[in-house]
């Protein structure tokens, strides 16, 4: 028998099967509504003008390419602790938090995955992740050798969130477990509690002495104001929790290749950081050794520079106005076109993704008979939307939804 022999066949990833489907798609009405990057009105990817503006910065210095330090670039992680916590947040001030560079949010879920694999208490705490969630969310937790459970989100008959289900679910678990939840423009659903349900889920896991580990790839972009859409992250701070964020500056800067991200600690007092940060640290330098330069240094020029800093609030304003706009068009044509069904959710839900409410043969005869390609669950990227193609996509699912 030959040594790769056992290895089984693993299965498709969604997201990229759709990809190469897309790809290989050569009809002229193609619609991508699968990718998760923003593009712009003529449906081509934008480099922020700001990024421009950094990389000029960046070519213009005298710099090297020396390996960064373990923890990473400090420009880039002690200006994304500002802006996820805020620059005037107890936990900094008290320094309570430490933030290590990742290999974008995916980097930070897995060293976050790892670490809790490890110093979670209870030892069989169990990983919970919101029905539905990011698809990538389940194969991370479980390739780090935690038991992964559900609990209740979306409410499929109304496309909103099922707030009661979802507190009933926190409840229940048992005490201490890891709650996975999205800091904003939840992915894949665009749903995302209010300021008051977000106190309810905190109350709850206070009582049951549940720890948080957020997920956050869009700050800045879900609204427009970086502020906003951290609010979740500063309450459960400001309530006492001690937590992990992960957070990516794929979406918001648009380094997608670059791979730009971070994961924060937030402990309970000044003298354990010492201890939560050389693990962090032992388990960065055993899968990436050290963080890579380049994304981290434009983002950190970003961060650091007030001018730069004011213009790419500017430039997500924009990303984020574009894709309102979107969402506003879609339902205004849905709407006109008398398809059946209520389309509000559309505009209910932000961020990047709308969960449509499609069925799946819904999905694949968009795909067969409109080359329109989002993924199996109804989930379209709202970005890539432009006023070029909105009117076919939403023929498309007029048809589709009609017969």
């Amino acid at each position: 028998m030959a040594y790769f022999d056992n290895v089984p066949q693993a299965p498709a990833d969604g997201i990229l099967k759709l990809s190469v489907l897309s790809k290989a798609d050569s009809n002229s009405s193609k619609v991508d509504l699968g990718v998760g990057a923003y593009r712009d009105d003529n449906g081509k990817p934008w480099v922020l003008p700001v990024v421009r503006k950094a990389e000029q910065q960046l070519a213009q210095d005298a710099g090297n390419h020396e390996y960064l330090g373990v923890g990473g670039l400090p420009a880039l992680t002690n200006g994304a602790q500002k802006l996820i916590f805020g620059a005037d947040s107890a936990a900094l001030r008290e320094q309570r938090v430490y933030s290590i560079q990742t290999i974008s949010g995916t980097g930070a879920n897995m060293v976050g995955a790892v670490f809790l694999k490890q110093f979670k208490q209870p030892a069989d705490a169990a990983i919970y992740i919101s029905k539905p969630t990011w698809g990538n969310h389940r194969n991370i937790f479980e390739t780090a050798g935690h038991e992964v459970r559900e609990y209740r989100y979306c409410d499929y008959a109304t496309l909103g969130l099922d707030i009661d289900g979802m507190l009933s679910d926190l409840r229940a678990a048992p005490r201490g477990q890891i709650i996975v939840l999205h800091a904003c423009a939840h992915n894949p659903t665009g749903i995302d509690p209010t300021a008051e349900q977000w106190a309810q889920i905190a109350d709850v896991m206070q009582e049951r002495a549940h720890f948080p580990f957020f997920d956050c790839a869009y700050q800045g972009f879900a609204t427009g104001n970086v502020d906003r859409d951290a609010f979740a992250i500063r309450l459960f701070v400001e309530r006492g929790f001690e937590l992990f964020v992960c957070e990516s500056f794929a979406k918001n800067m648009g380094l997608y290749g670059e791979r730009t991200g971070c994961l924060h600690a937030v402990v309970a007092s000044a003298a354990r950081v010492p201890a939560v940060s050389s693990q962090m640290n032992r388990l960065s330098r055993a899968t990436i050794s050290t963080a890579s330069a380049y994304g981290a240094k434009i983002a950190g020029t970003v961060l650091q520079d007030p001018e730069l800093y004011g213009e790419w609030i500017e430039n997500m304003e924009l990303m984020s106005a574009r894709i309102m706009d979107m969402r506003k068009q879609l339902r205004a044509r849905l709407e006109k076109l008398g398809t059946p069904g209520d389309w509000s959710h559309v505009t209910s839900q932000i961020g990047m993704f709308s969960f449509t409410g499609l069925k799946l043969a819904q999905v694949e005869r968009l795909r067969t008979e409109f080359h329109m390609y989002l993924t199996d669950d109804g989930r379209i990227s709202v970005a890539g939307l432009n006023t070029r193609n909105i009117d076919y996509v939403a023929m498309a699912i007029d048809s589709v939804v009609r017969t």
